[in-house]
């Protein structure tokens, strides 16, 4: 068997976007779990935080119980379109963090954390590999198809398009 160097790049460079992934999924997924927990239990430091930041504390629990969930979909096998959720909730999450922090004053020295963490959730959602990616034709089925296995109403709304077009 013959290896080409072409195949030995591109088996590497799948490796490393493997890796890459991974390692950046773990620290997001570490982050959603712990820090779920963390607002869950609305310990000290972060109950403060909150209230700093004007939100009121049984907000801790709604978005602690979000990371958590959004943790446990990104570590799921197959469910692509739940990963796709989970990555924008987390997205919001810390994109959110970050303008209620430049709102109430926080200096921009003290985000390092939270654009590390969002530039993490893009890397993990950019390297995820074909299993746990949607495909374009699972997301929306054609509109003709859902019409025409309508029985009856498919005529009707072609005929009022076609009326419309005239």
């Amino acid at each position: 068997m013959v290896i080409s160097t072409g195949d030995l790049a591109r088996t590497g460079s799948l490796r490393w976007r493997s890796i890459g992934y991974w390692c950046a999924t773990a620290v997001v997924v570490g982050e959603l779990a712990l820090g779920g927990v963390w607002d869950i239990e609305r310990i000290a430091p972060v109950r403060n935080l909150v209230a700093h930041l004007g939100y009121p504390s049984y907000f801790l629990v709604l978005l602690g119980t979000w990371k958590i969930l959004g943790a446990v979909a990104l570590l799921m096998p197959r469910r692509a379109l739940l990963k796709e959720w989970a990555y924008a909730g987390t997205f919001f999450v810390y994109t959110g963090a970050i303008v209620s922090h430049l709102a109430t004053g926080y200096s921009l020295g003290e985000l390092g954390p939270l654009a590390v963490l969002t530039a993490l959730t893009v890397l993990s959602w950019g390297l995820r590999p074909p299993s746990r990616r949607t495909s374009a034709g699972t997301v929306t089925a054609p509109r003709v198809r859902t019409l025409r296995d309508t029985a009856g109403v498919a005529a009707t709304v072609l005929r009022a398009e076609e009326r419309a077009e005239a």
